[in-house]
């Protein structure tokens, strides 16, 4: 059985994120939006066309979670990526019409997820994600992304339970791509264990989210050198 409460508080705090994400996407120009991101090989456009499409496929995930049919969010990492260009290549006020379009409907199909769900996990690129987790997985792709748009906003500005979604999904991706064994804690109090828990690294939740998700290090402490990490 899912919880109604977490579910009204997920969705009012993807909200508020999906809200901020969106008027710093809408404040870009073309030219600003064709611009390099900090995610790898991606322009701006890309980072919004990927949330346009993301939302969209994490409906097939609440799907699953209420039905108990599984179900891939992509027929194929290469018809993702497709998407993904297909999208990218719109015109600005079609590509950001979609985006808007997408958020909302996702926040509509997960009200779904407020009563009975048929199977307590799903999964999705080989790694387990909590049925009544899948809102908080989206907040934690709206953060990390608004984030790669590269602008005046940063993690720091993003609610603390929407650092510890993102958080929470950047550890499940390094478990399921095998990083090396370390221990994460933050200055709030969180801590996670990967592997043997070897290598312990600490930092505040937007600079442990900024290491995890995009390399950046400047913030990030380790008692010995800082583990390589998986590329995401």
């Amino acid at each position: 059985m899912s919880d109604p409460t977490r579910l009204h508080t997920d969705l009012s705090r993807l909200g508020r994120e999906t809200d901020r994400f969106l008027a710093t996407a809408e404040s870009l120009s073309g030219e600003e939006l064709a611009a390099p991101s900090l995610c790898g090989g991606w322009s701006r456009a890309h980072v919004v066309a990927h949330l346009a499409s993301n939302g969209r496929a994490l409906v097939r995930l609440v799907d699953w979670a209420v039905t108990g049919r599984e179900q891939r969010p992509y027929a194929s990492p290469e018809a993702r990526n497709r998407e993904i260009d297909e999208l990218a290549a719109l015109p600005r006020e079609e590509l950001l019409r979609r985006t808007r379009e997408s958020a909302a409907y996702f926040a509509e199909q997960c009200r779904r997820l407020g009563g009975d769900l048929a199977v307590d996990e799903v999964h999705m690129h080989g790694k387990r994600i909590p049925a009544s987790a899948v809102v908080a997985l989206r907040n934690s792709e709206i953060v990390v992304h608004h984030h790669d748009l590269d602008t005046a906003w940063t993690l720091e500005r993003a609610e603390p339970d929407s650092l510890l979604d993102a958080l929470e999904a950047a550890v499940r991706t390094m478990r399921a791509k095998d990083a090396p064994g370390m221990t994460l804690v933050t200055e709030e109090g969180d801590e996670w264990v990967i592997g043997d828990g070897a290598a312990r690294v600490r930092s505040d939740r937007a600079g442990l989210l900024a290491w995890l998700a995009r390399g950046q290090a400047g913030r990030v402490t380790a008692e010995e050198r800082l583990p390589a990490l998986p590329t995401w």
